[in-house]
């Protein structure tokens, strides 16, 4: 990430969720080194926000999810260290992989809220918060597809 803050630089976070859990890294950077927090990163010049958020989280983690709504925006300010980012939350749904740390990341793992309590997240990313949102999203989706399935003819 670049270290200009003479404007705010938009970046994405992945909000994966699957069974009850969402997808964290463990920082290996600044800022908020070694504390939990969403895949993401910046968004390259010509990408659109959704292909960011696959490729960050490919590349952070080697899960695979199919980018969906967004959902939240985030500011992380970090005066210093000169850095403005805006990082915005896709929603996710998982398809393949089992977290795998990169270069960029310490650890990789999924969670549920109350495991979440017991470990430290980037308080400046708002995780606890953005996690929240996910699975209550995550889980109105699953309800609305069951009410859309229950209408459908028997097919036996």
């Amino acid at each position: 990430m670049t270290r200009d803050a003479s404007y705010p630089k938009p970046a994405t976070l992945a909000a994966v969720v699957r069974k009850g859990r969402v997808l964290l890294i463990r920082r290996a950077h600044m800022p908020d080194a070694e504390r939990w927090a969403f895949p993401g990163g910046k968004i390259e010049p010509g990408e659109t926000l959704t292909a960011a958020s696959a490729r960050e989280l490919a590349e952070e983690t080697g899960v695979l999810a199919t980018p969906g709504d967004v959902f939240d925006a985030v500011d992380v300010i970090d005066a210093d260290h000169n850095l403005h980012y805006v990082l915005i939350a896709v929603l996710c749904r998982w398809e393949r992989g089992e977290p795998v740390p990169d270069d960029d990341a310490l650890e990789a793992a999924w969670f549920t809220l109350e495991e979440m309590a017991a470990i430290p997240v980037a308080e400046t990313f708002n995780v606890r918060a953005i996690a929240q949102i996910a699975l209550e999203l995550e889980r109105k989706q699953q309800e609305h597809s069951r009410s859309q399935n229950a209408h459908l003819p028997d097919s036996t």
